[in-house]
């Protein structure tokens, strides 16, 4: 393990070069991961036999139908209860079993009920799960909530036990029965009820009752804004340009895809290699450049760095067909390409967070094997390359929720924003949405807005084509992590990438959970530097220095080091205070050159004058 812990003092052009061809090789004329899903034109889907009104017709009602579930298929869910439901009632020993258990907990709670009204002296007979905290304080250790809670966490206990361990059981379909039992427990909790929750008593008391009436009209509030398409209450505080994403530059480029913003320079001399951000197109980029305390995009100018972020185009039903190799092409080849006319002969930081990270691991690798020397080094945010263990966004992912998505997106154009962010609010329903539901609703406070938070409301649509591709080909057939990845009808893997690497994964992220994104060391045969740091999938990243809270673990893995495997690793590397950003800091200064003057802003020479200033135009676009 000597290798494994890291000193605190230590810190465009495409070649036509053949590649690693795939066997058969894929015709340029039809892509082979749509030979059997939707084709984009009429005149391909009629000669597929995919064009007649009886196809479209089922397509009409799928898109009808997801309208309603939020783009979640139905028929996936019944699937997974039919199989749970049946294997269970063909298993005696399992029923046996759940009946004796549910004979426990109940002997359990009888024997707490005698004691249950002396306080002080009453040991709980079950303790809540790591990080639920719904039940904390000395309100819910009182009879008779303290009963309330009890009993509420041995009926979760045992419908656990009575989703997981059935023989036969597809264990896909044993995650998604798990999940949607959990959320309707969630949405069953005595913290949910004005009579069951001492916190709602003790306000309502207070306040003669006053709190509901404030509920209520924070009820009406909200479902005027859900029907209207505004925002929640309080984001109009964090507009960007005004109070977020302030940081000053210039557009210097735009095509029909995204926008390239380039950061004036604050210091008298910069770093020669320039940063490119390549951010997720399912979300808006100043996530990077929230409010200027926090904002990473100021803190690496103020660093000394050229920076230059991907704002990408909010996509509408014109867009449908743009895919995952245009996002490559007109998102990051073409940012590379202007970036070397401003800053000519230099080789580039690539950094990409999330879905945008892995986009920036195909380019790499696309260029490895073409060539293509321009990367200087790579960083990855909470960003995926190798998708067997994607987390709970898996249970959003199989052929039959895919192919619901696709009819939907086939109907619209794109995945809306708000059949997304549904998706994710739910795999955080405690902390997203119940939990606010008693503060507005049954408390009757208002609920804060901060910067991140406002941030995350004013997301962005996804492609038909792009996102269809990006489930099938990661997510479900792993393409990119099993050799299968084809850029320009040749195969891309990650071992051909050369240069350094820097990944971050965050502990509580359930988008990319942090095991998932820490494959990227059996993947690549390169140096790896790996970040673990709390938080989650936003505020893990969003780091800023002088926020103690933090902790992080960092350690090098060398090209040729042994690998180790991420619980070794997670036991064995040292917890440390603070932001990991100042150590990223250091690890770019590692492998960059020197300092220059700063550059122009835009290279007007090649074409690439400012258009306008930062954050230009796409990231307002709704």
């Amino acid at each position: 393990m000597q290798d494994i812990d890291r000193s605190d003092d230590a810190q465009g052009a495409e070649s036509s070069a053949p590649g690693r061809p795939l066997a058969p090789q894929p015709e340029k004329s039809a892509p082979p991961l749509w030979r059997h899903r939707h084709a984009f034109s009429g005149g391909e889907r009629e000669a597929e036999g995919e064009g007649d009104l009886y196809a479209t017709t089922d397509r009409m009602a799928h898109a009808s139908l997801g309208r309603l579930t939020g783009g979640v298929s139905p028929i996936a869910i019944m699937q997974a209860f039919s199989d749970w439901a049946w294997h269970l009632s063909i298993s005696p020993g399992k029923q046996t079993q759940l009946v004796e258990e549910m004979g426990r907990e109940m002997s359990r709670l009888w024997g707490f009920l005698p004691h249950s009204m002396n306080e002080g002296a009453c040991k709980p007979c079950i303790e809540p799960r790591p990080h639920d905290d719904r039940f904390a304080g000395e309100e819910w250790q009182k009879w008779p909530y303290n009963v309330f809670s009890q009993s509420f966490l041995l009926t979760q206990q045992w419908w656990n036990k009575a989703t997981t361990g059935v023989d036969g059981v597809d264990p896909h379909h044993e995650d998604i029965v798990k999940f949607m039992i959990r959320q309707i427990l969630d949405g069953l909790a005595p913290t949910n009820s004005p009579l069951t929750n001492p916190n709602v008593a003790r306000r309502t008391f207070e306040t003669g009752g006053r709190n509901f009436v404030d509920g209520y009209m924070h009820f009406l509030e909200d479902a005027r804004r859900m029907m209207t398409g505004e925002p929640p209450a309080g984001t109009e505080k964090f507009r960007p340009g005004e109070t977020v994403a302030v940081t000053p530059g210039k557009v210097i480029y735009r095509n029909r895809l995204m926008e390239l913003i380039q950061y004036s320079p604050t210091t008298d001399r910069v770093k020669s290699e320039p940063l490119l951000i390549i951010p997720a197109w399912i979300m808006k980029y100043y996530i990077l450049d929230l409010s200027p305390h926090n904002s990473l995009v100021r803190w690496l100018v103020e660093q000394g760095y050229t920076v230059f972020m991907v704002s990408w185009k909010n996509p509408d039903a014109d867009d449908r067909d743009l895919g995952m190799e245009d996002y490559r092409k007109l998102g990051i080849m073409e940012a590379f390409d202007v970036i070397n006319a401003v800053v000519p002969d230099q080789r580039i930081h690539g950094v990409g967070y999330c879905l945008g990270g892995t986009l920036l691991s195909i380019a790499a690798a696309a260029m490895a094997r073409d060539g293509d020397d321009r990367l200087a080094s790579l960083t990855l945010f909470a960003s995926e390359t190798d998708f067997e263990e994607a987390g709970e966004l898996e249970l959003f992912i199989d052929e039959s929720q895919v192919s619901f998505l696709q009819d939907l997106m086939w109907h619209q154009g794109y995945l809306d924003k708000w059949q997304m962010r549904g998706t994710f609010v739910f795999l955080r329903s405690n902390d997203l949405v119940w939990s606010a539901f008693v503060k507005s609703y049954l408390m009757g406070e208002s609920l804060p807005m901060f910067d991140l938070m406002a941030w995350s409301t004013d997301s962005t649509r996804m492609t038909f084509r792009m996102h269809s591709e990006y489930l099938e080909r990661l997510y479900l057939e792993n393409a990119l992590a099993n050799g299968d990845y084809c850029v320009d009808d040749f195969a891309v893997v990650l071992n051909d990438v050369e240069v350094p690497i820097f990944a971050v994964g965050t502990s509580s992220d359930h988008i990319a959970p942090w095991r998932s994104v820490y494959k990227i060391h059996l993947l690549t045969n390169t140096d790896v530097t790996f970040t673990l740091t709390s938080g989650g999938h936003n505020a893990g990243v969003i780091s800023e220095p002088g926020k103690s809270k933090h902790v992080y673990q960092i350690a090098d893995k060398p090209a040729d080091a042994s690998y180790v495997t991420p619980e070794t690793w997670h036991e064995k590397v040292p917890e440390r205070q603070g932001s990991w950003w100042p150590e990223w800091h250091r690890w770019l200064l590692e492998h960059s050159s020197g300092e220059t003057p700063p550059p122009p802003m835009g290279a007007p020479e090649a074409g690439h004058e400012p258009l306008e200033d930062a954050p230009g135009h796409y990231v307002l676009q709704q």
